[in-house]
């Protein structure tokens, strides 16, 4: 067997630390919220125990956590739906060369570079200056598509840029018409991709706190909550929603997966199908 250089070592160990920065906050926070009854915010721990979780189901004296998270779960929704449908239509739109087109392109990435607190400020002010509530599922949900959409759009231009249009044309040489060529064709080859895009957009506007900051208004999503909750909260039970929330976050990429998975082996299993009809 062939020795291992140096080099990898070092570059295994270098990753290594990498991956300990990356999660190693995490993993420290999921530690502290099971501490015991009488534990504080610090090591050592005192005692081990699922008291802070059960606390999180009762009645706080600060905070609203499940209205927040309710509230963060729906203008997620709302964000992964608009972004998914918006960034095909742009995706679309963008197969061809049009006047301003490339003025748009530089507009979208553009927003992606901006602060994204003076874009929390501009759309509040926008709002409020015109008489319109500035709430999470308004205002809110504008701001965060100005972070979410130019992914999505990157991603489906990055997607048709490679698209073999041959698919498309055999489509219509077999009497498809353009509405049956994007249902029939278009849309089951790009789905993996539209997997991604939601991923993306519900992920990004889960967590998001910047954008959200000065355009939800009276009620807190949960960033907003948990951000609120660390002036204020002097026990593991704040511990034990980052564990919860993190765990959910990462429930969320695995469901994605999942019908990611189940896709890909629905594709094979009519490809095979439909290869054992030519024989």
């Amino acid at each position: 067997m062939e020795k291992r250089p140096r080099s990898f070592y070092v570059l295994a160990t270098f990753f290594a630390l990498f991956l300990l920065f990356l999660y190693g906050p995490t993993i420290t926070i999921a530690i502290l919220s099971f501490q015991g009854p009488q534990g504080g915010l610090t090591f050592p721990m005192r005692g081990t125990s699922f008291h802070w979780f059960g606390e999180l189901f009762e009645q706080q004296a600060v905070g609203d956590i499940w209205g927040s998270f309710s509230r963060s779960l729906v203008l997620g929704l709302m964000v992964m739906t608009t972004t998914v449908v918006v960034s095909v239509m742009g995706g679309f739109a963008f197969r061809k060369k049009f006047p301003g087109s490339s003025v748009i392109f530089y507009l979208i990435i553009t927003s992606l570079v901006i602060p994204s607190i003076l874009v929390s400020l501009g759309v509040g002010l926008i709002f409020s200056q015109s008489g319109l509530p500035v709430h999470w599922s308004t205002s809110g949900f504008g701001a965060q598509l100005t972070w979410t959409l130019p992914f999505g759009l990157l991603i489906m231009f990055a997607v048709f840029n490679r698209f073999d249009k041959s698919y498309e044309e055999a489509a219509r040489d077999q009497g498809a018409s353009a509405w049956q060529t994007v249902r029939h064709v278009v849309l089951p080859i790009i789905a993996p991709m539209l997997i991604g895009v939601a991923l993306f957009g519900f992920t990004l506007s889960y967590d998001e706190f910047a954008r959200t900051l000065l355009t939800a208004g009276s009620y807190n999503t949960l960033p907003l909550e948990i951000y609120g909750m660390t002036t204020s909260v002097t026990t593991p039970v704040i511990f034990a929603l980052g564990t919860l929330t993190t765990a959910f976050s990462f429930g969320v990429i695995a469901v994605f997966l999942l019908i990611l998975l189940l896709m890909k082996k629905r594709q094979t299993r009519h490809g095979s199908d439909a290869g054992q009809g030519l024989v």
